[in-house]
C-alpha cells in the first residue's frame, strides 16, 4: 500500500469546499445525501465545516457486473428519508470512476423534483471515465490505481485509514 493523499491535506482541502459550498447555498434549503458506504467519512467532515442550516440524508447503490468493471445496471438498496422536492441537494460522494451511478443518481434524485441537483466527490478517476459526470465540488484527482482509506475499502477493509491510499498489485 502507498500514501496517496496525507490527512492535513485531505482536511485543508474539505475546508475550502466546505466554504464555497457555504457561499453556494446561502439562503438556500440545502439537503446533503451521503452516499453509503464509502461517503461517510467525507460527509461527516464536510458538514462539520459547513457554516449553513442543513439536512442530511443516505442512499445506497448497489452496481451489478463484473468484479472489476460495472455494467452500468444500478440498483437503490437503501431510498433516501427526507422529501427533497424543492430543495437544492447535493451529493457526496468518495470517488467517481465509471460514473454510471452517480448519472444514475443525480437523474434519480432529479426526478424526486428537486429544485436543484449537485455533486460533491472527494476523489475523482476520469481515467475510468464511460459516462459524463458534472463534478460541481471536486477534492482531488487521482490516478487509475485501486484508492483506499478514509472511507474508501478494499473488501470492507481500510475504510478505517486516515490518509488515502492506493493498493499495489
Amino acid at each position: 500500500m502507498k500514501s496517496l493523499i496525507k490527512k492535513d491535506k485531505i482536511r485543508q482541502r474539505i475546508s475550502s469546499l466546505a466554504r464555497k459550498i457555504s457561499r453556494d447555498y446561502k439562503g438556500k434549503e440545502l439537503v446533503l445525501v451521503g452516499v453509503l458506504k464509502g461517503g461517510f467519512v467525507f460527509l461527516a467532515d464536510l458538514i462539520r465545516q459547513i457554516t449553513l442550516p442543513l439536512e442530511i440524508d443516505f442512499i445506497q447503490l448497489a452496481s451489478y457486473g463484473a468484479s472489476t468493471t460495472s455494467s452500468g445496471v444500478i440498483k437503490v438498496k437503501k431510498d433516501i428519508d427526507l422529501p427533497i422536492a424543492g430543495k437544492d441537494v447535493l451529493v457526496v460522494e468518495d470517488i467517481v470512476d465509471y460514473g454510471y451511478t452517480m448519472d444514475y443518481l443525480l437523474q434519480f434524485l432529479a426526478d424526486k423534483k428537486a429544485r436543484s441537483v449537485k455533486l460533491c466527490a472527494l476523489l475523482d478517476k476520469p481515467a475510468r471515465r464511460k459516462v459524463k459526470v458534472r463534478i460541481d465540488y471536486r477534492g482531488f484527482k487521482v490516478p487509475d490505481k485501486f484508492i483506499v482509506g478514509y472511507g474508501l475499502d478494499c473488501d470492507e477493509k481500510f475504510r478505517n485509514l486516515p490518509d488515502i491510499a492506493y493498493l499495489e498489485k
